[in-house]
Order: C-alpha cells, then structure tokens, then sequence
C-alpha cells in the first residue's frame, strides 16, 4: 500500500526543513512506499527556495507543485490531491505542531480495512496537548457541534489536521473551498457518502500567534456558513 502525504505549505521558512525530513523518516506497518507531495501556496519568505533545494535532495521522494499565488490551504490540498498516485493519504501541515510519528496511529484503522476516513482528534486521548487559546477551542466546538447536529456523527474535532482517506474516497468528491473551510467541506460530505469514519486521539503542539499561527476567528464564521451550505447543497454526486 503507498501513502501519499499531502503537504500545503505558506510561509513556513522556520520549520519547512525539519518537518519534511520528519515526514519521510517515518515507517508505517502496512505501508510499503511513500511520497511527500508539497503545494507551495505562493510563499514569500524564502520558503520556495528551501523547498526546492529540498526536492533535488529528495528527488525521489518529494513531488512540488508551486502555486504562482496564495489561495489557501483548501486550494492547496486540491492541488495536492489531484497530484497524489497513493492508496491512502493524510494531511500534514509544514510546521510542528503534529506529530508525524503518529501516522501508524491515524491510518491504522484504514490500512486493517476497517475505515475510508479517519480524523485525529486532539481533545481525546491521552497524548500530550499544549494548552493554548480558550477561544479557538470554543470556536472549535461550535463548529464540530454544527457540523454534528447536522450529519448526525459524532466527532470531538472537525477542524483538525490529521484527515486521512482512501485515495478513491478523498478523489471522489468535489471540493470547492479554497480556504480553512475545507475542513467543513469535507466533514459534511463525507457524511452524505456514507463513508466508514473512525476518529482516533492524537497529540498537539499548537502555535501562538508570534509563532506563525494563521487561522483566525473569522475562518470559525466562514466554517459555520460552509458547514449549512453543503448540507442543504449537495454536489457529493458530480464525480
């Protein structure tokens, strides 16, 4: 089985190195082969030319595709997806605050054959968390309620970022949000197929602000538009 690590990177000049050369350490029991694939969102810092340097070193591990100009990271992960030839992949973002260690843990339950998606959560489990903003977390659980209320599931954690899919899954629906809202986006529609959804407890290293964290609480408005729109607007069955 071959993974597909899906990398949207912008602005990540400080932790783009070390995270790459984290990522393609790893070994994952029922993965046989792996690729990085890393969507450059228009950076400006000098993130492209690491990252470039980092492909010729890398060459057959790594695949970069530029963006000529910041989108967002829905449009980067779309990228990045149409780009993937893996079986299974998961989403991992270019700084430090998830462990690609726990990759094992996340796609175990697709690997056994048990789940087409799976989430990991950062409020359960017993891994380690940093404590950070109260309102981010109460935005949080807004949305993931929402989200709950409307799809009937269960989850503590829509907005994080370990989401991994079985390839056909994740390339059978049609994405439209360029921005955060991604992550809305394809809770709601994951639901309407139907899919086989286990959601597993990982650990979080979480940024300030001053650290280089970009969300921000107008992306918790955007989610919570996306979220009733995709419910009452189903586009799940173009594909």
């Amino acid at each position: 089985m071959k993974l597909s690590v899906l990398m949207p990177v912008y602005n990540e000049r400080q932790w783009i190195e070390k995270i790459v050369h984290n990522v393609l350490k790893q070994k994952v029991p029922g993965i046989t082969s792996m690729e990085l694939i890393i969507v450059d969102d228009g950076s400006t810092d000098g993130t492209r030319e690491i990252i470039s340097g980092l492909s010729r070193k890398f060459s057959n591990q790594i695949i970069v595709v530029f963006h000529q100009k910041n989108s967002g990271k829905g449009a980067a992960v779309k990228t990045a997806i149409e780009t993937m030839s893996g079986d299974v992949c998961i989403i991992q973002d270019a700084d430090l605050e998830y462990d690609p260690g726990e990759y094992a843990l996340v796609l175990e339950p697709i690997i056994s054959g048990r789940a087409d998606c799976v989430y990991g959560s950062r409020f359960t489990g017993t891994q380690a968390k940093r404590v950070l903003f109260f309102w981010h977390y109460v935005g949080n659980r807004v949305v993931t309620l929402l989200s709950n209320l409307l799809t009937n599931l269960n989850f503590t954690d829509i907005e994080t970022c370990y989401k991994a899919f079985r390839a056909e899954v994740i390339k059978s629906i049609p994405l439209r949000s360029k921005d955060f809202g991604f992550e809305p986006e394809i809770t709601v529609k994951i639901a309407r197929k139907k899919c086989r959804i286990y959601e597993v407890g990982i650990s979080y290293s979480g940024r300030t602000y001053g650290e280089g964290k970009k969300i921000k609480w107008t992306d918790g408005l955007k989610a919570i538009f996306i979220i009733l729109k995709y419910w009452f607007i189903d586009d799940t069955k173009e594909k």
